[in-house]
């Protein structure tokens, strides 16, 4: 997939076009995109980095990063995407500046977006701004009960099924494998330390079943009460992996909720749980 920051940097096209931010990529999203993808015309995405309500001074976990949601949108079939950056001077265009400066210049013909979509200065622009501009827009129906907000709940609460469910596919934890204690590994089990975005969402605290590289992973979020810690971990293990991790990125499908995380009476006790939710990881079934 081909990913561009300005208009003038695509060639000239007549497309249809799918306009949102998308993030986490949930099923409302894909169906807006795929409704810009059959439109017959040369499809791509527009969307924006950061999401518009963070670069506005609002706090907004991500259920996705940057470039997790182009590779779930190129996984979806879409050819071109352009990543406005959200900038104040982008927030204050009206909404017939925003058409000028970004639809046109990228031929946009048709314009496809949730049949709530707003956009502009002061959310003043919808799709039947951009109709009576001469656009061919297209609402799209938004799934009954699927929202990026509805999913951030479910993830707050650790029900990770229940957002599957939204989303279509596992929830996700992202990061960069940084330096920890090595205690995992002193267990029998060397666990990743697994460093997120301070804006991407993550579960609540709790053992949880998943998969990442190819690998079965069994993974706890929180403060390891066990040795008394304040601070949050994102520690997987990858099951029958051999090799070094460090410094690499790591996305983890996460699967199944095991159990709340706890302190326990001896070592042996916790060294014995962690390996009834290492079986439980072998035996975790993908949801959806």
């Amino acid at each position: 997939m081909r990913v561009v920051r300005a208009p003038q940097e695509l060639d000239v096209a007549d497309r249809a076009v799918a306009l949102g931010t998308f993030d986490g990529v949930h099923l409302g999203h894909r169906r807006v995109i795929e409704a810009a993808i059959t439109a017959g015309l040369r499809g791509m995405v527009v969307t924006f980095d950061p999401h518009p309500r963070s670069a506005l001074g609002n706090r907004v976990e991500l259920l996705a990063t940057l470039e997790r949601r182009l590779e779930l949108l190129a996984g979806l079939g879409v050819e071109e995407t352009l990543v406005l950056p959200f900038t104040p001077d982008l927030a204050l265009h009206t909404p017939e500046e925003f058409a000028r400066t970004v639809l046109e210049p990228i031929g946009a013909r048709v314009v496809v977006a949730g049949d709530n979509f707003r956009f502009g200065r002061g959310r003043a622009g919808d799709l039947d701004l951009l109709r009576e501009l001469g656009f061919d827009s297209r609402p799209v129906t938004l799934v009954e009960g699927v929202s990026s907000s509805r999913i951030r709940r479910l993830l707050r609460a650790g029900d990770v099924l229940g957002a599957a469910e939204l989303l279509g596919r596992p929830p996700e934890v992202e990061g960069t494998v940084v330096a920890g204690d090595a205690r995992g590994g002193t267990l029998g089990y060397p666990t990743a330390n697994l460093s997120a975005p301070a804006d991407l969402l993550v579960p609540a605290h709790g053992i949880y079943a998943g998969e990442a590289l190819g690998h079965r992973v069994a993974m706890s979020i929180g403060v390891n009460p066990h040795y008394g810690g304040d601070e949050r971990r994102i520690e997987p293990f990858l099951l029958d992996y051999e090799g070094d991790l460090y410094g690499q990125r790591l996305v983890v499908e996460i699967w199944q909720r095991l159990r709340d995380e706890r302190a326990f009476s001896s070592e042996a006790e916790l060294v014995g749980q962690i390996g009834r939710d290492v079986e439980a990881a072998r035996e975790a079934v993908k949801p959806l």
